[in-house]
């Protein structure tokens, strides 16, 4: 366990904390309160907005700065000699918060789908969910911020850290970092659902009551945000929000900013916490969930003929990506490297795939051109499969048809175990791909009984784990508006 986090960022402790203001005063104009000593917030801001207009009515002001910054512009390292690597990895999930509790629970085939116990669910059709029991910020979100924060932050963050700590990026370390080279990229599909949910009820009695942060709190950006202002990192800052893709668009994009240049080490990946009334209501009126409420475990069956759609699930996965000199330099443990992805859009429909699989076959084969891999190279996937009944063909047809000339190939899916933990799905499995080539095993289809007929078992894993010496694994993500994301992991060499 880390030592106890410091304040997330002055402004935000302050306005947590009115001790200095009235009640009132903090709840209606929390830019007005200020944090004790000479840390003045937003009023400090102002004065130096008003300076910057000073200076920017002034041309010859402004020309001298832009030319003092136009001096400081290093030039790009060549991007081609630029490797990224993953050397750190974070989790929150129903099935342990360390990624090697994590996956040993995937390779024992225990699932992480039970009964929602945090709110009164027996209206719905829908009981059951990939619910997180257990979980604490202690040591890891200071405590005024994580009493008003929403989870799906408090995750991001908690995973975010642990990233850091199990790649060895300790404080002392991070602060002989260059910080403007280090930048996060967690997004989230849902964002703050409960904060804003209860923003809604307050606003049925007064705007009075309403929490003065509900909008950043509820934003999918403030995760990151807040874990940058945490670190003090000073690079890329910002989230992406492609439904249940959202993680691989943010992991294929955090490497990219490595491969340019224009960043050293990214933590990436996603965070969602929908399990609210209104988050499963949400889904059930898409008729999306399975609604197997008697044996909760049996509920999540990708590829099996008798699934009746996915299951709901909640926590956060990050990585973290290192430009691969850098990791070497501070000696870092090297886990895989990451060679590249792809995105693209179906254009068809808002929440089915299109019905010859073209996004999916178009993604998959751009992410090995952009990886510069052989079809025959890929020996395990890490499917997308949620348990629907379109959605887990479309994508097995895709898989055969571009990587099937491999007769080692090898594909599971982890939401058997999970659920669909929708924004932070990508993120798990990420870890969950990296972990299958740093340990040699790849963990077991649960519930696959009675296979559908096109789907050849010899391709799928059984019930149990398997051994396999993964030389390349794809990671596939797809989202609700047709959103497609592949990608790639393999040993380092």
């Amino acid at each position: 366990m880390a030592a106890v986090a410091p304040p997330l960022s002055t402004w935000l402790v302050a306005a947590c904390s009115p001790a200095e203001c009235g009640a009132d005063e903090h709840r209606h104009h929390p830019h007005k309160c200020c944090a004790g000593g000479s840390n003045v917030m937003f009023g400090q801001r102002r004065e130096l907005g008003a300076r910057r207009r000073g200076a920017a009515r002034s041309g010859m002001a402004m020309a001298v700065a832009l030319q003092s910054e136009r001096r400081t512009v290093e030039k790009k390292p060549d991007v081609k000699q630029r490797r990224v690597v993953v050397t750190g990895m974070g989790v929150v999930t129903p099935l342990g918060h360390d990624p090697d509790v994590f996956y040993n629970n995937l390779l024992n085939g225990v699932s992480g789908i039970s009964e929602i116990e945090t709110f009164d669910c027996s209206k719905f059709p829908t009981r059951i969910a990939g619910e997180i029991k257990s979980f604490s910020t202690d040591g890891w979100v200071a405590p005024k911020l994580a009493r008003r924060m929403d989870k799906f932050m408090l995750y991001l963050i908690t995973a975010g850290k642990k990233a850091l700590e199990h790649g060895g990026l300790t404080e002392e370390l991070r602060n002989e970092m260059d910080k403007t080279r280090c930048g996060v990229l967690i997004g989230s599909a849902m964002g703050g659902m409960k904060v804003f949910n209860d923003a809604i009820e307050a606003l049925r009695v007064s705007y009075k009551k309403m929490n003065p942060f509900c909008v950043p709190f509820a934003t999918t950006n403030m995760g990151s945000a807040i874990l940058a202002m945490d670190l003090g990192w000073m690079g890329p800052n910002y989230s992406i929000s492609t439904a249940c893709a959202t993680s691989n668009f943010c992991i294929l994009n955090a490497a990219n900013h490595i491969r340019r240049g224009e960043a050293d080490v990214m933590l990436c990946g996603g965070s969602d916490a929908p399990l609210i009334p209104i988050g499963l209501g949400g889904f059930v009126a898409c008729r999306a969930l399975s609604q197997r409420n008697s044996d909760p475990t049996k509920a999540s069956r990708p590829w099996d003929v008798d699934r009746d759609g996915f299951v709901m699930g909640e926590g956060a996965g990050v990585l973290v990506l290192e430009e691969l000199e850098h990791a070497k330099q501070r000696g870092a443990k090297i886990f895989a490297e990451f060679l590249g992805g792809s995105f693209t859009c179906d254009a068809y429909h808002m929440t089915e795939p299109h019905p010859e699989g073209r996004g999916i076959t178009l993604c998959i084969e751009k992410a090995l051109a952009d990886s510069g891999v052989a079809r025959e190279e890929i020996n395990y996937v890490n499917a997308h499969a949620t348990s629907t009944q379109s959605g887990d063909l479309k994508e097995y047809e895709a898989i055969v048809r571009c990587l099937g000339q491999n007769p080692q190939l090898r594909v599971n899916s982890t939401k058997s175990m999970t659920g669909h933990l929708i924004g932070a799905a990508g993120g798990i499995e990420a870890v969950a791909a990296v972990q299958a080539i740093r340990t040699g095993w790849v963990h077991p289809n649960l519930n696959l009984e009675n296979p559908e007929k096109i789907v050849d078992v010899g391709v799928l894993v059984g019930s149990q784990k398997e051994r396999c010496q993964v030389k390349a694994a794809l990671s596939n993500s797809f989202g609700f508006g047709g959103h497609n994301s592949s990608i790639l992991f393999a040993p380092l060499k």
